[in-house]
């Protein structure tokens, strides 16, 4: 082949390559723009790359955005909770409860801290903590709380408060799936002794990598940081020294992006409400669908995904046809959650498919579809009309709740 055969297969080889790319509809795409742009460019030509003056500002902003008085930033929700179980002193031979439902897998934390996850059933319809099944599952063992806000629905929150004072429980809120959602007219992030927030895809607030935990008690801020990493002005301090560091700090550049992103975030989540507007216009559609649950003490809901649930006639397999046929024609979805007790480290543990049957019930038939703010609305109707051409195809008929 001569070399100019070879630049031009290479070229048509590339133009087939960027035509696959324009067809393909991924799951999330971040809403950046030019002030995200510019602000990284200013870190990139700083002197300091590492956790330095922009973490500082994201930390501040980040504390001021929900009145907290203190925020420290994270790699990710997974470290951020890792370091807030060091913070309060559980580890082995204590338990958390959680919930084995959700996106992303916040609550592994809980087995690297050493502590024992005990899981707790969910609300069939918000998806979120139970609270009176949260209760039933304390011991004299359990030390912690950790609640998730489940793809932006806030959880029961005044009655798990109640819950965690009555048995003297410290309250997790895993705020990674939900900034900007109220409940009872107060933003997520607020609830609990300390908050878990990631910002890695899809959070409507991304960074590329990186999370923060927010919280009011100073005694719990300062061991965060101690356990988070140590300055390099205290590297000679004897009580410092005496906490052995994770390395868990965020990056300047990371820390730019996310202030920005902060910045613009009531915009972001206009354009994404706009997003779900036209969702909802086409799934009136596809028989069956209702608009996403709403509980009445939630004032407002900024979604994590668009999810929609299929009905009890659908299979776990029905649901993975589904998910498989929107892939096929270039539209990334995906199951919403594994439930971690059914995942292999858990099922060491004991637990068993069966010992949370509400949970099962929804995660079996919960598929997360494209929800960013780059979708147009002939895509969201290509999305729609793709899975009610699959749920018919997998011989299930029509998704409902």
């Amino acid at each position: 082949m001569t070399e100019l055969a070879i630049v031009q297969d290479i070229e048509s080889d590339d133009v087939v390559a960027d035509e696959a790319d324009e067809s393909f509809i991924p799951l999330s795409d971040p809403d950046i723009t030019l002030a995200e742009l510019e602000a990284v460019d200013s870190v990139m030509r700083s002197p300091r790359l590492s956790s330095g003056p922009a973490v500082e500002a994201f930390e501040a902003a980040f504390a001021a955005y929900l009145g907290r008085k203190y925020a420290i930033a994270v790699p990710s929700g997974t470290l951020g909770l890792l370091l807030v179980l060091r913070a309060y002193g559980i580890g082995p031979g204590q338990e958390v409860i959680a919930s084995s439902y959700s996106f992303r897998e916040t609550a592994h934390a809980v087995s690297i801290a050493g502590a024992r996850p005990v899981f707790a059933d969910i609300d069939y319809w918000a998806g979120t903590l139970a609270a009176e099944k949260v209760e039933a599952r304390i011991t004299a063992n359990t030390r912690a709380i950790v609640a998730c806000n489940n793809n932006g629905h806030p959880a029961q929150w005044s009655e798990l408060r109640a819950v965690a004072k009555k048995h003297g429980l410290v309250l997790i809120e895993d705020s990674t799936e939900a900034i900007g959602s109220r409940y009872q007219g107060a933003l997520v992030g607020t609830f609990g002794d300390v908050a878990v927030f990631d910002f890695a895809q899809p959070a409507p607030l991304t960074c590329g990598e990186g999370g923060m935990v927010v919280t009011d008690d100073v005694d719990v801020a300062v061991a965060l940081r101690r356990h988070r990493a140590h300055r390099l002005e205290e590297r000679a301090s004897v009580v410092v020294s005496a906490t052995p560091a994770h390395q868990a700090g965020m990056s300047s550049i990371a820390a730019a992006l996310g202030l920005t992103q902060l910045q613009r975030l009531e915009e972001i989540l206009e354009r994404r409400r706009l997003t779900e507007h036209l969702y909802y216009k086409h799934v009136q559609s596809f028989e069956g669908i209702k608009p996403p649950y709403v509980g009445p003490d939630v004032t407002e809901v900024n979604w994590f995904l668009y999810l929609v649930h299929l009905g009890t006639r659908f299979t776990r397999s029905s649901r993975d046809a589904i998910v498989e046929d929107l892939r096929v024609e270039q539209v990334e979805a995906a199951a919403y959650c594994n439930p971690l007790h059914l995942q292999r480290h858990y099922f060491e543990l004991g637990y068993r498919r069966g010992d949370y049957f509400v949970t099962e019930k929804v995660a079996d038939r919960a598929v997360a579809l494209p929800f960013h703010t780059h979708l147009t609305e002939d895509q969201i109707e290509f999305i729609v009309g793709t899975m009610k051409d699959a749920s018919i195809n997998v011989g299930a008929g029509a998704a409902i709740y």
